[in-house]
């Protein structure tokens, strides 16, 4: 086990959990030393750090694929979705290297990440994404830091318990759910009353998120750039939101007030 009961219930209370050590440090090395290359940027020349953020994506490298496979994650993705219920990461996709900068980033806002669109819907309209009861698509979110991240680091924010809140918001849209633009009108109001909680941690850090969780990036404060990948695991088969015995699937009926068993 990966994770302790303590820990599985802080999931469900508060829709993610840290997992320390989660891949090796000469791992997170041997990454970022591939992800440095595409920056374009120096790693000892801050004169070459010219964006707040630079976006990379598509990552299959060994480093990438060993991240996403060690049996600790593989231990605590059972324990959290089901042995059986979600698919092996064969990679890890869009990173966001945050650099030290006095500018805010264009990204910054509050959301969730959604997970699917509608048939005949345009796939390159990323406001146009949905999000539903039963989470389809997406199985969790994961923030995989591939460098130390500190507090001045641009860590994730993380609005604790914002899952809760966002199960209701979805609930009546039923299957079809509703799109990130129709999510984001109201700045998603229903959970600015959670308290603000970041992925900080050693670089092998893994936080696995509950799909509903309300989260925003951060402008870098630091000296070093920040390099953390996210993203999703997806599901072997749908959630069942009404009878499934998963953290996830309880997290969800407990902010309906349905019974859990």
């Amino acid at each position: 086990m990966a994770l302790s009961p303590a820990q599985i219930a802080q999931f469900i209370d508060d829709g993610f959990v840290r997992l320390d050590d989660a891949f090796p440090r000469e791992v997170a090395d041997a990454g970022r030393a591939i992800l440095w290359r595409d920056t374009g940027c120096a790693p000892d020349d801050p004169s070459t750090w010219k964006a707040p953020v630079i976006r990379l994506g598509g990552y299959h490298d060994l480093p990438f694929r060993e991240a996403a496979s060690t049996p600790r994650l593989h231990a605590a993705l059972d324990q959290l979705v089901g042995a059986g219920a979600w698919l092996p990461p064969r990679g890890l996709g869009t990173f966001p290297v945050r650099f030290p900068h006095f500018d805010e980033p264009d990204d910054a806002g509050w959301h969730i990440d959604a997970s699917f669109c509608e048939d005949g819907e345009d796939p390159a309209d990323f406001l146009g994404y949905r999000a539903n009861l039963r989470s389809r698509g997406r199985a969790l979110l994961m923030l995989f830091l591939f460098s130390d991240v500190g507090d001045d680091d641009a860590p994730t924010r993380l609005r604790v318990g914002s899952h809760r809140p966002m199960a209701r918001v979805l609930a009546p849209a039923g299957e079809a759910g509703l799109s990130l633009r129709a999510l984001a009108a109201d700045g998603f109001a229903a959970t600015e009353s959670c308290p603000e909680a970041t992925a900080t941690g050693p670089a092998g850090t893994v936080y696995l998120c509950h799909p509903f969780l309300v989260h925003a990036a951060q402008r870098h404060r630091g000296t070093q750039p920040r390099f953390m990948a996210q993203p999703p695991l997806y599901p072997a088969r749908p959630y069942d939101v009404a009878r499934g015995s998963s953290p996830v699937e309880l997290a969800i009926r407990r902010a309906l007030d349905q019974p859990t068993g």
